[in-house]
């Protein structure tokens, strides 16, 4: 029963809403999260709910700088080989267990060490910590890195219970036991996420639900309904086609910011026998795709012009663009001579998509298109995190994947390019490009990382292991009930200082 109709039936016979009621917030999320663990995780919704479940050592502003969280200062040697950080004094994990050093030192080694780490390759550079002080940890490094601040305030940085994990080794995501301001109560896969409010939580004076229930649910006409006939109170990435009529909606309110990320196509180059197919072999197959679509095509048709075509882990807006390798124009005459260069008067590509209407849209305009540069695309839907699965198995030839992306330019690129990193689905190994992107860490300013970075996305633009498409905007609609809610570029959902009006 929704709780519209609910109070509708208190109040007629004479009773009033309880608070605990109100106090429940439901967000519907476009898909299912995968394991609820920071290390092994990688899905961007599993982001807004560990937001929720899970501190970290450092928080950003809406305006991408970094302030404390559970680290409450930091500071560099001389060298930039040695981060001391202190720690908040006072924090509980949600088994009662205490927030220490002790406890940072265990979540980074088991970040670095665990078999299933999906965060090894964002602490290459750390040799070792060293706790010093109850409240006070050293992170002595291999060499200066640039990026490892950038990696502290996201999930390499969430803090968990060591005792729990410990205890529950592998069975770790089924009962996830962190610091935030919310503690796991349930989950029934691909139905609901509920947290409930942790009473000891050292900033509870800006948490003002009793609850929070993340619903996925793919569908977003259905997402939108949900939230006008209010059985959801917000919902994350209303589409764009959506825009307009909920802006017009007097009970909802829209809220925006660009995104960090990009979204495209990851293409199996190295992991079994679907890498063996023509586009997996030939980087002039792949460059034929890439000629074969129009992305402002694209943007209008799928996302009425809402969204920004790229052609780079970032977009034309970021300063980390480089500009030296444009987005191509569509030409659909050099992509059937690059697959004739190839030894191919046509080509056939599986392709795996999320089972969500818009990604199945994007999807189809990608097949219409590509179909007359001699291109024959079969699109194979799958639930989210089976296609996560398949795409860590090699058990695909091309997926449609994005990524939310992250403060830093590395957390764009490093894991997704350089030799065996934990989210290189592509299996794409050069030498010349780690090195780029490896020096990139250690390099001394801003304009000599960029240098690298620019000489990586050349080489990548040519091989082409992910052919992107567009830089979304993270779009949310909530019910206008709801006050304090802070559009982050992260696309995060912070529940500190948001409510339900009276």
């Amino acid at each position: 029963m929704n709780r519209k109709l609910l109070a509708g039936l208190m109040l007629g016979v004479g009773l009033s809403v309880t608070p605990a009621l109100a106090a429940d917030l439901r967000i519907a999320l476009n898909s299912d999260a995968d394991m609820l663990d920071p290390d092994q995780s990688r899905t961007f919704v599993g982001r807004i709910v560990y937001a929720s479940l899970c501190d970290k050592l450092i928080d950003i502003t809406p305006e991408l700088k970094m302030i404390p969280q559970l680290a409450t200062s930091w500071s560099w040697s001389d060298d930039g080989k040695t981060l001391t950080m202190e720690l908040r004094e006072g924090v509980t994990f949600h088994d009662g267990e205490p927030f220490n050093a002790e406890a940072v030192a265990y979540n980074i080694e088991r970040s670095m060490t665990l078999p299933e780490s999906k965060r090894k390759s964002e602490f290459t550079s750390v040799e070792s910590t060293e706790v010093t002080g109850e409240y006070e940890i050293k992170f002595h490094l291999k060499n200066a890195d640039a990026t490892l601040m950038a990696q502290l305030a996201d999930r390499g940085g969430m803090m968990i219970s060591p005792k729990a994990a410990k205890a529950a080794g592998a069975d770790f995501p089924t009962n996830p036991v962190c610091s935030g301001p919310f503690k796991f109560k349930e989950r029934v896969a691909q139905d609901r996420i509920v947290l409930t409010k942790f009473d000891k939580y050292w900033n509870a004076d800006k948490i003002h639900f009793d609850s929070v229930t993340f619903l996925p649910i793919p569908d977003t006409t259905v997402r939108l309904a949900n939230l006008r006939s209010g059985d959801i109170d917000m919902l994350e990435r209303l589409a764009a086609t959506d825009l307009t009529s909920a802006k017009a909606d007097s009970k909802l309110k829209v809220e925006s910011a660009t995104s960090l990320g990009y979204q495209g196509i990851t293409v199996n180059v190295g992991r079994g026998e679907a890498a063996k197919k023509p586009l997996g072999q030939s980087k002039l197959v792949r460059q034929a795709l890439s000629y074969a679509i129009d992305r402002e095509a694209l943007n209008q048709v799928v996302f009425e012009g809402a969204f920004q075509p790229g052609n780079q882990q970032v977009s034309p807006a970021s300063p980390w663009y480089n500009k030296d390798v444009p987005i191509p124009a569509r030409d659909v005459e050099k992509a059937k001579a690059l697959l004739k260069e190839a030894g191919f008067d046509r080509v056939e590509i599986e392709y795996s998509v999320p089972n969500n209407p818009v990604q199945l849209q994007i999807a189809q305009v990608v097949q219409a298109m590509a179909a007359e540069a001699n291109i024959d695309i079969k699109i194979v839907s799958k639930e989210f995190a089976k296609l996560l699965d398949d795409d860590s198995s090699g058990n695909f030839e091309a997926s449609q994947l994005g990524w939310s992306g992250r403060i830093d330019p590395d957390g764009n690129i490093h894991a997704f390019a350089v030799c065996g990193a934990g989210m290189n689905d592509s299996a794409y190994c050069n030498p010349e490009v780690d090195k780029l992107l490896n020096d990139a860490r250690v390099a001394p300013d801003d304009a000599a990382r960029k240098a690298l970075y620019d000489k990586a996305s050349k080489i990548l633009d040519e091989e082409l292991p992910i052919i992107y498409f567009y830089h979304l905007k993270w779009i949310w609609a909530l019910s206008s009930k709801i006050e304090g809610f802070v559009p982050y570029p992260d696309g995060m959902i912070r529940l500190e200082n948001m409510k339900l009006a009276d």
